[in-house]
């Protein structure tokens, strides 16, 4: 690194050595290019430098300078396929160039173009010039980093695949643009399960070629294969930029963007509430993806969620088991455990969201999930006031009122004689009690956190609490009966 630092500086020096010689030859206008360009060069602005330059050039295609001047403007911006075409019309010009002539020596380097960068780090470094030490410090390497390159390659063959990410690494360091390196450093890295890291290889791959249409096809690929649709559909967008034809990239576009679309639909339903058109969109997806299981999870997931909002949370158990067996996630696992919690299957919910923690021990839904479940567990080794009406815990107040009367009507104890009255008494409280509780949103909300608000334990007991005149308030019955509380 200490190499490149002083071979940078001794660059930029050269740089501005030259960009301060004046050409008498030149026209005003070429002149003015060229001082602009410097301007802005100096200001760090490479992109305005470089359109000056390019006017520069076109104005005086002659001037080895221009040429050069814009070539370490593209080397500066990363463009090296570009800053080649430079350096050699500079040679071309003027071939004892010998700033040039290292300048594009380094590029072929980091391109890792050995025997190129060879020849002109050699060349530089007999003509002794201003770069002499440091090309015979980079023309020392040159033969290491090749055979690197084929132990590389070797590791890949013999499947161990850690070593050549060793090499690759080293490699890349040196070589920075050369995608052939990155392409296979991906390659072991997708062997061994790091496809963050592949795909980051393969992006920058591609980024370093102007036409890679296979590298964008990878790309679209591994984003896909881990469900990342959006990003798949942006890579294959860019392939058949570069191709319109290319069958691959249009028959994988196809699908993605069938898929993706599915899956902003499914989002945007859900988002609304609209959980039945939820349910379809996420179908379809299943119904388009029968291979890829990352992408089946989305579906499953989604699905999980939009049944636990219906009358079937049976099939919300089903698909969200369906996903945890793709994937494994905290949240996914609370989605299950707020399944179950609906089912009144708490064993269930609290091993769920002990899973969560399992994953993350900080994850705030799966905590307060676990203590929601615990109290709920108690609550209904004690009393349960859905189970009482035979409601589901999604209820609404409406559905809940009408159980109400019905129970109420059932087991009203002026409809019962001797023994069974007492019986009945006590399971009108309950029904009143479970009506109170389950029409009133404060309280509800208290019974559904693991509270009991009737309880006298609690503190909320209300005072003055009479079932039969709840019954009246409904019914405006008739009933005469009397009853002791106490």
């Amino acid at each position: 690194m200490e190499t490149w630092r002083r071979v940078q500086v001794k660059i930029y020096s050269t740089c501005l050595f030259f960009l301060a010689l004046d050409s008498v030859a030149l026209s005003s206008d070429v002149e003015n290019h060229l001082e602009m360009g410097r301007n802005f060069l100096a200001r760090g602005q490479l992109q305005d430098a470089l359109s000056h330059y390019h006017a520069a050039v076109e104005g005086d295609p002659g001037n080895y300078l221009t040429y050069f001047k814009r070539g370490t403007v593209y080397l500066a911006l990363g463009k090296a396929k570009f800053a080649l075409l430079d350096f050699g019309k500079v040679l071309d010009l003027k071939p004892d160039f010998t700033s040039a002539r290292f300048q594009r020596g380094v590029v072929y380097m980091k391109q890792a173009s050995f025997e190129e960068a060879k020849k002109d780090l050699y060349n530089v470094y007999i003509n002794n010039g201003d770069f002499s030490a440091e090309a015979n410090e980079l023309y020392s390497k040159l033969d290491g980093l090749a055979y690197d390159v084929d132990l590389g390659l070797y590791y890949q063959d013999q499947n161990d695949h850690a070593s050549a990410v060793q090499i690759y690494d080293r490699l890349i360091e040196h070589c920075p643009w050369a995608p052939s390196l990155r392409e296979n450093r991906s390659q072991s890295h997708l062997k061994i399960g790091n496809i963050q890291h592949a795909i980051m290889d393969l992006r920058t791959a591609t980024k370093l070629q102007s036409d890679d249409t296979d590298g964008y096809y990878k790309l679209s690929k591994l984003h896909y294969s881990i469900g990342q649709v959006s990003e798949s559909l942006r890579e294959i967008r860019e392939c058949l930029k570069l191709d319109p034809d290319h069958k691959l990239c249009h028959s994988h576009y196809k699908q993605v963007k069938k898929v993706d679309k599915l899956l902003i639909d499914s989002q945007s339903a859900f988002n609304i509430k609209d959980y039945s058109s939820c349910i379809t969109f996420s179908k379809k997806i299943l119904d388009a993806e029968k291979n890829e299981n990352n992408v089946r999870f989305l579906a499953n997931e989604k699905l999980c969620q939009c049944y636990q909002h219906t009358d079937e949370l049976s099939l919300s158990l089903n698909y969200c088991s369906d996903a945890l067996e793709i994937s494994q996630t905290p949240d996914l696992y609370c989605d299950r455990a707020d399944a179950y919690i609906e089912n009144s299957m708490f064993d269930e919910a609290i091993r769920d969201y002990e899973h969560a923690l399992g994953i993350d021990q900080d994850h705030r839904r799966a905590n307060e999930g676990l203590q929601k479940a615990k109290k709920l567990q108690k609550q209904a080794e004690r009393k349960d006031y859905y189970k009482i009406l035979n409601v589901k815990r999604t209820a609404t107040k409406q559905e809940i009122v009408k159980a109400y009367r019905k129970a109420a009507q059932q087991w009203h104890p002026d409809n019962f004689q001797g023994e069974a009255k007492k019986n009945a008494e006590k399971k009108f409280i309950e029904i009143a009690a479970a009506k109170e509780v389950l029409t009133d949103p404060e309280k509800r909300a208290q019974f559904d956190r693991g509270i009991d608000p009737l309880d006298p334990e609690s503190g909320r007991h209300p005072d003055g609490f009479n079932p039969f005149q709840q019954f009246h308030q409904f019914h405006g019955s008739p009933f005469t009966f009397k009853f002791n509380f106490n």
